[in-house]
């Protein structure tokens, strides 16, 4: 008999009603969810417990999202894919969130259409 592995994601938002919708669309797509509201606590969780993803705003308190990525890099979490989801628009940010190790980058607003397939996207990356 097969065993189901469950996933779980670490959520890292500190707008409380988007960490909401956004858990309920990874609750959807069968992960676990951690939630934390700041950089701080991202680290302290990622070097307490492994993630299956990363699901990251850029704009928090504590430490930056660009701090966490940065965090991984340096702790070897590198492996663990990372979509960041920001309101920050400008081709620079998308691409430093990438050199810093963001696999997916969706912009707020998006849909759960959108945000679902930057999802599959970072788990293919991490089965190849």
């Amino acid at each position: 008999m097969l065993e189901e592995t469950t996933e779980t994601a670490l959520l890292v938002e500190d707008d409380p009603s988007l960490r909401k919708l956004v858990k309920s669309y990874l609750s959807l797509l069968d992960f676990e969810v951690v939630e934390v509201a700041d950089g701080r606590r991202a680290m302290a969780a990622l070097k307490q417990a492994s993630f299956s993803l990363v699901v990251l705003d850029l704009m928090l308190p504590e430490s930056s999202g660009y701090d966490v990525l940065e965090f991984m890099r340096t702790e070897a979490l590198s492996h663990t894919p990372v979509l960041v989801m920001s309101a920050r628009t400008l081709p620079e940010d998308r691409a430093y969130a990438e050199e810093l190790g963001a696999k997916q980058y969706i912009t707020k607003p998006f849909s759960r259409a959108e945000f679902s397939q930057a999802v599959s996207f970072c788990s293919l990356d991490r089965k190849f």
